[in-house]
């Protein structure tokens, strides 16, 4: 868990970052509709939660460095508490518990918003709120400083408004000890649903029982989502990089691939693994797969703080290459195709990205025009594939395979740790894992 005093610590630091006589305004976020009169679960705006830690719709964060302020001065909005809204909808923190249980300075009910943005925005200077965000929040805040812009007596409305998130965004990247201590949190829970999925798989299973498996696993240790959609391609499905509808029967032979993660307080996971339905690797799905491992290896082997994402893919680009002018999924010289890009017929994507609250997490990748180098503190993925459909012009026994291997590193010092290491990703490690059931 992370502490209030981090919390805390993480609002200072914003507030540091703006100008002087500023105020910042944060919203959470909303209740979504699923259909007519249901919702889907809520999950709080990763923004928000990651100053405040607090996890109920329609609330709001203001920060103030105003010079009539010896310190930081800081509030929230909170819904009201209401017995019969309580009954139905569940319990609120509300004002009172809100304003000790965040060491606020003032807190307020959301019927107060209206007033509470006039009063707070007019008389700073600078206003900083998610100016780019198209949400209704975004919207209630610039029409207030369009009304203090026109009202008629003194002319209060701020002198400019700033986007806050570039600011919010570049601390997300750096994670803290906590923050870590959560991802390897959510790796270790979501290893064990791979695990879990690697020995439940059988020929005439299901993508969608498969699904079940892993969603279980995440949901018994306390991660009751998945970060993200969870995908499981069996054969040729696994050919389509966001598979999501997870409604086939997979048959003997077919290769697995399976990219999953838990949520956990927020963080996400973000493993692939790819196994045989049969327990065995075919002589073609074990040498495409094989390619792919050495790929990821030797990039796990040299990436660490200075290298950027581009160097990585290029070091898993050459391997895969290799790879497939051995097999003669590919043609003419190891340059020309490095040149040309051919592998990019079999590993359309990218190396990695960056992991945290989202699991596409935020930060800038280019700096002033240039490619930005890994820096301790960041956590990102390293997931290179290959990709045969079913209709490549190649030897039948490559046709619908599909193969990633993706793990989770942080960035320290001196290289990078692997978070992800608990699902086992070698050949052997893999078939001695499905012969235990």
């Amino acid at each position: 868990m992370i502490s209030k005093e981090e919390f805390i610590a993480r609002q200072h630091r914003l507030l540091s970052l703006c100008e002087p006589e500023s105020v910042c305004v944060i919203p959470a976020g909303q209740v979504l509709s699923r259909s007519r009169d249901t919702e889907f679960p809520f999950r709080q705006n990763s923004d928000f939660w990651y100053l405040t830690g607090f996890n109920e719709p329609d609330g709001w964060l203001l920060l103030s460095n105003h010079s009539q302020f010896s310190d930081p001065y800081r509030a929230m909005v909170f819904r009201p508490n209401d017995k019969q809204a309580e009954i139905w909808q569940g319990r609120r923190l509300g004002v009172e518990a809100g304003l000790a249980e965040f060491a606020l300075d003032e807190a307020f009910e959301s019927g107060e918003l209206d007033g509470v943005l006039t009063e707070w925005l007019g008389g700073h200077d600078h206003v900083y709120f998610p100016m780019h965000s198209d949400g209704p929040a975004t919207a209630k805040i610039l029409a207030v400083c369009r009304e203090l812009h026109n009202a008629p007596k003194e002319n209060l409305s701020p002198a400019s408004l700033h986007d806050i998130l570039p600011l919010i965004h570049e601390m997300r990247l750096f994670k803290s000890a906590c923050e870590i201590a959560l991802m390897k949190a959510a790796a270790k829970i979501t290893a064990s649903a791979h695990k879990r999925a690697m020995q439940f798989a059988h020929p005439g299973c299901y993508e969608y029982q498969l699904e079940a498996e892993l969603h279980h696993e995440f949901a018994m240790a306390g991660a009751r989502f998945p970060a993200y959609s969870t995908i499981v391609g069996g054969g040729d499905n696994a050919c389509i990089l966001h598979y999501t509808e997870n409604q086939a029967q997979i048959k003997a032979g077919d290769l697995i691939l399976i990219d999953a993660g838990a949520e956990y307080y927020g963080y996400a996971s973000d493993i692939t693994r790819t196994f045989p339905v049969s327990g065995v690797f075919s002589p073609a799905q074990k040498a495409v797969y094989n390619i792919v491992l050495k790929a990821q290896e030797a990039v796990l082997d040299r990436i660490g703080p200075g290298m950027t994402l581009s160097e990585a893919g290029d070091i898993a680009a050459e391997v895969i290459t290799e790879g497939l002018l051995d097999l003669g999924l590919l043609t003419g010289s190891l340059s020309d195709n490095l040149n040309e890009q051919g592998y990019r017929r079999y590993f359309m994507h990218g190396i990695g990205h960056f992991l945290g609250l989202d699991v596409h997490d935020v930060g800038n990748y280019r700096l002033d025009g240039e490619e930005r180098p890994l820096q301790p503190g960041m956590v990102i993925t390293i997931e290179p594939g290959i990709y045969i459909s079913a209709d490549e012009d190649v030897a039948d026994e490559y046709k619908g395979i599909g193969v990633r291997i993706e793990d989770n590193l942080v960035i320290t010092a001196t290289g990078a740790e692997v978070i992800t290491q608990g699902v086992p990703k070698s050949v052997e490690a893999i078939e001695a894992l499905m012969k235990k059931v």
